[in-house]
């Protein structure tokens, strides 16, 4: 299966521009970006980012106001606020060995970033990656990783897979299945979510009298340090 799998993903991987580089902290952009939004939508944001702040030492020194500002329309923006405070903890002391020693990183963030910046032995568990492994139980190695990843998001995908294009259906034993969705994701219309970015959205615009805006909105983006309260005016974060 391993060899399928790769002779595959030679001639159907995608084109992202963060597996053309090995710079560690670019890669850890984009698997921060790809948290919860779709690869399409964050090529060019990854791209503006990385002009913008190229280092981790630019990102670090940068106003959180406009990291977080750069941040919008990403969703989940306590992202934004993580990410940074791994840059200010690379640009002070270096890479640590542990990578979940950094602020916001994960587990799974962590083997990303040493496997495909670091060339380390390990292979990062997203989702898609799980999926393919349980459907056809192999275990595969951190070579597969990219490969996993674009079968799962392209064919091996959640509910009906589309077995009759997959390089491994022959010896699948999940062949033909289809699967029940495991949860349904929340609307984000009309959601408390969307309140929050509708009131994160106006305060980065200028900043705002705390009685013009969607009082508990602001109260759970001072929790996650998104906003500053200060003598009822609400403000981005300056620093």
């Amino acid at each position: 299966m391993r060899e399928q799998l790769l002779a595959w993903y030679a001639e159907h991987g995608r084109d992202l521009p963060w597996r053309r580089t090995r710079d560690p902290y670019a890669i850890l952009v984009s698997e921060v970006m790809l948290q919860q939004t779709q690869a399409a939508r964050v090529v060019p944001r990854w791209e503006t980012w990385l002009e913008r702040w190229p280092t981790p030492e630019a990102l670090a020194a940068a106003p959180t106001a406009d990291v977080i500002r750069e941040w919008q329309g990403l969703g989940y923006n306590r992202r934004a606020i993580s990410l940074q405070r791994a840059a200010r903890a690379v640009a002070g002391r270096g890479w640590p060995d542990e990578l979940t020693e950094l602020p916001g990183v994960g587990p799974y963030t962590a083997a990303a970033v040493a496997c495909f910046a670091l060339g380390r032995d390990v292979l990062p568990l997203d989702v898609n990656v799980r999926r393919v492994q349980e459907r056809t139980g192999e275990p595969f190695d951190h070579i597969c990783a990219q490969a996993l990843m674009d079968l799962g998001a392209t064919v091996c995908i959640a509910r009906v897979p589309r077995c009759e294009a997959c390089p491994l259906a022959a010896a699948c034993p999940s062949r033909g299945r289809r699967y029940e969705p495991l949860r349904k994701q929340s609307r984000f219309e009309g959601s408390f979510r969307q309140r929050r970015a509708q009131t994160l959205r106006l305060v980065a615009e200028s900043p705002r009298r705390l009685g013009a805006l969607d009082a508990d909105a602001v109260r759970s983006l001072e929790r996650d340090e998104l906003v500053l309260v200060e003598d009822e005016l609400v403000s981005l974060p300056s620093a």
